[in-house]
């Protein structure tokens, strides 16, 4: 089974009974195809749209975390295009991020030592004074 999220608009000219009863049926049309809900979210709340759907200018959005079979997203899409209370609808599946490249190892860090930076110093002054001496 696949993991989906699914967010849909629902009009908010629908009553708060009638707008749960939405919400229920489309969680019960998940559950009766085979699905197992993770999570349904209703935080978003009533927004206002980003342009008008229908001459509506808010919505009632909600978020459904599911996993299902592969059918059943299209399923899903069907019966909420025919619904008139859902203004927008959009079904994504959930893909987990695997990585082939292997993490670097870790390496010790060097100590740092001051006494090479000290005998380089004498060495090039020597260096320079006998070039100076020719």
């Amino acid at each position: 089974m696949n993991r989906y999220e699914m967010i849909y608009i629902i009009d908010t000219g629908l009553e708060e009974a009638a707008r749960k009863e939405l919400i229920e049926k489309v969680s019960g049309l998940i559950t009766a195809n085979g699905g197992e809900i993770e999570k349904v979210d209703e935080t978003w709340g009533k927004r206002r749209l980003a342009y008008a759907i229908d001459y509506k200018t808010e919505g009632w959005y909600v978020i459904v975390t599911f996993q299902a079979p592969a059918e059943l997203p299209r399923e899903l899409e069907r019966n909420l295009q025919i619904n008139e209370d859902v203004l927008r609808y959009l079904v994504v599946k959930l893909v987990e991020k695997r990585s082939a490249v292997k993490p670097r190892p870790v390496r010790p860090a060097a100590p740092v030592d001051e006494a090479p930076a000290a005998e380089e110093a004498p060495a090039a002054e020597e260096a320079a004074a006998d070039t100076d001496a020719e």
